[in-house]
Parts: C-alpha cells; structure tokens; sequence
C-alpha cells in the first residue's frame, strides 16, 4: 500500500541515513549566539517571576485574591505544556507517518510539566479545607484536594518524564557514540546499556505505548481534579458537570496550538526546513478546527442550562463570570478561542501553509491564558467559600505589578525550561526520522516526483 502526496518532495528523502545523524548530532552539540541571547533575557525575566513569587510567599497565605493569577499561570501550564505531550501520544496510537519529525518536539514539553509542579506547590497552603463547604470530595476529609491533586499532578508529571526519556533512549544512545557526545558522561548514564537488539526495540515500542496510555488517562483525571478543586468548587453556586470536560478540551486546543507555534519557531528559526515539513502544519490545522468547533459545543451546551435555568445561584454564576464582572475578559476569551482562529482556518489555502496555523495557534494561546484568568482569578478572589450562592459578586481583581511581573516570569521560565530541555535531549526523533525513510521512495508520476509511503502493519 502506499499514499501519494501533492506537496513537494521534503529534503530529507535526499539524505541519506549516516546524514541525518550527522546532522541532528552536530545541532545537539553547539549552540549558537542567538540561542544564548535569547536564554539570557528569559533567565533574566523569570528571576523576575520568581521574585515577585517569593515576596508573595513571604506575605502570607491569608488572601486568596493576590494569589488569582498565579493559579491561571498553574491552569495556563496544564493546558499547554502538559497537554502538549499528548499530541504525540495520540499521533502514536494511531500511526500517524508525518508525526515523527515533531514526536520529541511534543514530548520535551514534559519537563515544563516539572516547573508547572513546583509553581503550583504554594497554591495548597491558599487552597481552603473542604470543611464547611460544597466540593466534590462530600465526607471525605477537608484536605482531601490537597492531597489528590498534589498526587495525580505528581504522577503526570513522572509520566511525562518517563516517556520523555523512553522515548529518547535510542538518540542518547546516538549521542554516546558520537564524537562530541562521548565527551559528555551524562550520554552514558541515560542510554541504559542501549545497543539496539531485537529485544531492547520491543521492550522499547512496549515501553512508550504504556508509558503513553497511562499519560493519556492521568491527564485526562489531572484536568478534571484541578479545574474543579482550584475554580468551579470555589464559587459558590458554581455547578457544572460539563466543567471538566470543556477544561480537558481546552487542554487539547491549546496543545495542539503550542506545537504548532513551536514547530513554526523550530522550522524559520531553527534551520530544520528539511524535517519540519508543511505537511505537519497542514495535519495539525485541521485538528485545531475541529477544536475550535469543539470549544464552542462544550462552552454553549453548558452556557445555555445556566441560561435557561435561571435560579439565583445561576444567574449570580453567569453575571459574576460572563455578563457582569469578567465580561470583557469572557468576550476576548470567546472571539479568540472560536470564531477568530475558526475563520483563518476554514481556508484550506491558509491551512496549508506553515504561517497560517501558526497565527491561528497564536490566537488561540493568546485566548486560552485570558480563560485561564477568567477560571482561576475570580475563584480566587471569593472571601466566603461556604455559601450557597453568590449575594454580592466581588469586583473584578485587575492585575497589579506583582501580578504582571508573576505572569511574564513564570511564562518566561517555561520557554527557557523548554530550550533547556533541548540542550539535554535531541529536538528531534532521530530514530523515528530514520525509520521514516526506510518506509519512503520517490517515485516517478507523468513528469513530477511523488513519495510512496509503505505500511509495515
């Protein structure tokens, strides 16, 4: 069986395997100017974050309402970085052949998984116990959140890593045998002992399938425990079973938007035309849509119970989140995660470039922090958690110094995080490149050049 594409012939059919190593090899091994300069300003802002989170820290924990944007920056993580890795889970499971030059790329997001951990450490001691007050734990103990939380976003974040690292086995590998990388005694210490027998490459693809199975549920519970223990529970009269899936789905749209804007940076800035190809921008575009159509199902079908149900306690969710206070919030919020990026990417002449999914992606990151902020701030800006229904609705918490100076830094040490990470590990899956080529061929059609792509399975 194969498939034939339109698109022109990727220069990575025109190297040959000894090539590609070579290449990915001597990218791991030097860094160039710009990429100091560039992990030098971002260093220098996220000491920024990190101070304004210490002085937080040394204020106390006593007012929830200086701490709102902090846990947006939490939630904003989850939904990005953490989610990001799916991607690559998913386009696993189901064989996706133009998912191997962006596999690592989706996969290095694990380790922001591991700065979006310790961020998220100080929000227990603001977390109220659950005593008193409506929340999904009913007679569980009141530190119940407290605890499962802590262990399901403890769980996905090891998973991320694992698979991170399985995944990676066989390039370490690489790296050990190579010139500059045998310098490096770290190279040695990861590859596990990796000589790419039969029996290792089972264990291996084994390995990775568990690993990805396992990461997909986590995140999928992790999601649902968050948004409701650190949002919906802390409002009062906030009661909505739809809630976690749409902040799954969230999760999803924003994952996908991540990788594509990280691809594009990857492919015009990174020199990695020849494996970044536009046909992963156009696969990707096409999941984004259906996100976005997504985002607006879930949103509305839980709107419209609120909107026609109309008792007290809804009508003081709907006017406290969206009519009223954060209404601004919740239209820029709404026009940047639908109709904006759904109207760039009905156009097939757009989606198949690489600079039209990415200004839909940017649009949509850019949408999804301002509903990450519209969730989190106002649950934390509620002084009694213990009614029933929301009296008197607070005033919208307008970011301060300290706040902007949280967002930035943190949203800062995410990227440096992640270009970090790239240092550690190979930006790209050089094993599953090389595969990749083994399944290729050119073939001759009329008077152009086709790819031929073979199926194993």
């Amino acid at each position: 069986m194969h498939e034939l594409h339109h698109i022109p012939m990727p220069a990575v059919l025109d190297m040959t395997q000894a090539e590609v190593t070579e290449d990915n090899v001597r990218r791991q091994s030097s860094t160039g100017p710009r990429f100091k300069r560039i992990t030098g300003l971002l260093a220098a802002l996220f000491a920024v974050g990190i101070v304004s989170v210490v002085l937080r820290v040394m204020n106390g924990f006593d007012d929830r309402n200086e701490w709102g944007y902090h846990a947006s920056i939490v939630g904003y993580m989850l939904i990005t970085a953490q989610s990001t890795v799916l991607i690559s889970v998913a386009l696993r499971m189901v064989k996706a052949h133009w998912r191997r030059s962006l596999a690592r790329v989706s996969e290095l997001f694990a380790i922001v998984g591991l700065l979006n951990f310790i961020i998220y450490i100080p929000l227990l001691w603001v977390l109220p116990s659950t005593e008193g007050r409506l929340s999904l734990w009913f007679d569980f103990p009141g530190n119940s959140p407290h605890i499962w939380n802590t262990v399901s976003l403890a769980t996905l974040v090891i998973t991320g890593l694992a698979l991170l690292w399985f995944a990676a086995i066989p390039d370490i590998a690489t790296m050990r045998d190579s010139e500059e990388g045998s310098k490096h005694g770290r190279y040695r210490r990861f590859a596990m002992g990796w000589r790419g027998t039969q029996r290792q490459w089972v264990l291996l693809n084994g390995g990775i399938s568990v690993l990805g199975g396992f990461y997909f549920l986590m995140l999928i519970f992790t999601h649902c425990m968050i948004s409701v223990d650190f949002s919906m529970a802390l409002i009062p009269g906030w009661k909505d079973a739809i809630y976690p899936t749409f902040h799954a789905l969230s999760g999803f749209q924003a994952g996908i938007a991540t990788l594509i804007v990280t691809l594009f940076i990857l492919r015009r800035f990174g020199g990695l035309e020849a494996y970044i190809e536009v046909d992963q921008f156009w696969a990707l575009s096409k999941m984004l849509l259906a996100t976005c159509l997504l985002w607006f199902y879930f949103w509305w079908s839980s709107f419209f119970t609120y909107w026609y149900g109309r008792t007290p306690a809804e009508q003081g969710v709907l006017d406290f989140l969206m009519v009223q206070t954060y209404r601004p919030l919740f239209m820029l919020t709404w026009a940047l995660c639908f109709p904006v990026p759904f109207l760039i990417l009905i156009w097939n002449a757009i989606r198949k470039t690489d600079w039209g999914p990415t200004l839909a992606a940017s649009i949509i990151l850019v949408g999804q922090l301002c509903n990450m902020m519209r969730l989190y701030v106002p649950a934390f800006s509620i002084e009694d958690v213990t009614l029933h229904a929301l009296k008197v609705a607070p005033e919208a918490n307008m970011p301060g110094i300290m706040d902007l100076a949280t967002v930035v830094g943190l949203l800062a040490g995410a990227v440096l995080v992640y270009m970090m990470a790239t240092r550690l590990f190979p930006v790209l899956s050089i094993w599953e490149i090389k595969e990749g080529m083994m399944l290729q061929r050119k073939r001759k059609f009329l008077k152009t050049e086709l790819r031929s792509l073979g199926k194993p399975e």
